[in-house]
C-alpha cells in the first residue's frame, strides 16, 4: 500500500470513530506498527487535519473543513460530477454556487490524471423544464433548519387561499419540478409539505423547535407518503 493510500485509510478510520481510538487499535486496523501510525498522524496534522489526543489516551478527528489528498474511481468521479452539476441546475443560486465551489475544491486536490477525468465532460445533468421560482430567499429556510428555529410563513395553497402558519422546518426535498419544505405545522398539529414557490413570506423567529429535529425527521420518515399541501 502506498503512503498516500495509507494516510487516506487512516483518515477514513478516524471518521468512522466518534470517540477516541487508541493507537494500538488503529495500527492493527491498518496493518502498520504504532511507530508508523504516530508518524502518519503527525503528517495529517501538519496538513491541517484536526486530530486531537496523545499516546496512551487515544486520538479523535474533530469536525472541520480539512480535505485530504483524494483518490476516486472513475465511477466515483462521474457520480460526484453528475450530482454537483445537478445541484447547479436544479436548486437555488446559493446552493448552485456551493456546488460549483465544492467541485473546484475537489479538482484542486486531485492528482493530475483524476483532475482530467473530472473535467472531461463525460456526464451531464440536463434539464428541459422550467422549475417554479421561489418567491422567498431559500437561505432563510436553510438557516432556520440548521439553527432549529421556528418560521412564520405566509403560504398560498394550490387553490389560491392564503394562510399564516408557524412551522418547525425539518428539511428541504428537491424533486425534478419542485422544492418542498418538510415541516411540523402548529396550525394543523401534523407534518406538512410546503412548496417553496408558494411561500409568500418566511420570517425567522427566535423560538427554538421544542423537539430534536433529527427525532422529528425520523418520525416523518416513518410516515413518508403523507400528502402535501
Amino acid at each position: 500500500m502506498s503512503r498516500a493510500a495509507r494516510l487516506l485509510d487512516l483518515l477514513q478510520a478516524f471518521r468512522r470513530h466518534r470517540r477516541p481510538a487508541t493507537a494500538a487499535a488503529l495500527a492493527e486496523k491498518l496493518g502498520v506498527s504504532q511507530r508508523t501510525l504516530y508518524r502518519d498522524i503527525a503528517t495529517l496534522q501538519a496538513q491541517g487535519a484536526l486530530i486531537e489526543g496523545e499516546a496512551g489516551t487515544g486520538y479523535v478527528l474533530k469536525e472541520g473543513h480539512f480535505l485530504p489528498p483524494l483518490s476516486f474511481s472513475d465511477d466515483e468521479i462521474d457520480a460526484l460530477v453528475l450530482g454537483l452539476r445537478w445541484v447547479t441546475r436544479n436548486t437555488d443560486l446559493a446552493l448552485a454556487q456551493g456546488a460549483f465551489e465544492a467541485l473546484a475544491k475537489i479538482a484542486a486536490v486531485l492528482p493530475a490524471d483524476m483532475r482530467m477525468a473530472l473535467e472531461s465532460e463525460r456526464v451531464f445533468a440536463a434539464t428541459d423544464r422550467v422549475v417554479p421560482e421561489a418567491v422567498i430567499d431559500a437561505n432563510i429556510l436553510r438557516d432556520a433548519i440548521r439553527r432549529s428555529r421556528k418560521l412564520r410563513l405566509t403560504y398560498r395553497g394550490g387553490e389560491g387561499s392564503v394562510s399564516e402558519r408557524i412551522v418547525w422546518p425539518l428539511a428541504l426535498a428537491f424533486f425534478n419540478d419542485v422544492c418542498l419544505v418538510i415541516a411540523w405545522c402548529e396550525l394543523r398539529q401534523d407534518f406538512r409539505h410546503f412548496r417553496a414557490d408558494r411561500i409568500v413570506t418566511a420570517t425567522p423567529t427566535s423560538e427554538r423547535i421544542p423537539k430534536p429535529r433529527r427525532a422529528l425527521l425520523q418520525e416523518w420518515q416513518k410516515r413518508e407518503g403523507h400528502g402535501s399541501e
